[in-house]
């Protein structure tokens, strides 16, 4: 298994230890990646960029994983491969079974939709409330009101935020993000 040192801890114990077959391969996974680079082609009279080489690992379903590892180690390059904001160079990306990195326009459009995340930094619109942060990309979806007042509903009580419409420290922040996740 190749993956960057720094990014490492972000894998099961047992998978430190090469198998015979690749753990990618055998786990139920719901993220993917199978003989992925991605390199940033040269700009602005700057060489190409090499930030992921032959990275092979699974997110088993139902975990919660995060990405940790020193500035430059491909964190963001691999989340954004996940996500679709990026193409990979060679290699796979599977995200629930089908090849995120194949998918274009409505497609992928569909697929971002269940791909949930929760960034390091984010941001609260301030002049709303808790209720009507996680209801916005449901508005932008198209998501019928009646409907997204009872997911946003269950999300809050999700995260055990449903009686926090107004003012939140940031662990409680941070459980409203897990709930727009």
């Amino acid at each position: 298994m190749n993956v960057h040192q720094s990014l490492m801890a972000s894998l099961p114990l047992e998978s430190f230890s090469p198998p015979p077959e690749s753990v990618a391969a055998k786990v139920d996974a719901m993220v993917r990646f199978e003989g992925v680079e991605k390199t940033y082609p040269a700009y602005r009279g700057k060489p190409s960029v090499r930030a992921l080489q032959n990275i092979d690992f699974a997110i088993p379903r139902g975990s919660i994983t995060g990405v940790i590892g020193r500035s430059g180690a491909g964190k963001s390059s691999l989340v954004r491969l996940i996500n679709g904001l990026e193409k990979p160079t060679t290699g796979r990306v599977e995200v629930d079974g089908r090849d995120i990195s194949v998918l274009s326009g409505r497609e992928l459009r569909l697929a971002q939709r269940s791909i949930g995340m929760i960034f390091q930094h984010f941001n609260l619109l301030s002049a709303k409330t808790v209720a009507e942060n996680v209801a916005l990309p449901l508005r932008v979806a198209g998501v019928k009101p009646a409907a997204a007042r009872a997911r946003v509903e269950a999300l809050l009580d999700m995260v055990g935020l449903r009686d926090k419409a107004d003012g939140m420290s940031g662990g409680q922040a941070r459980r409203y993000r897990r709930g727009g996740a």
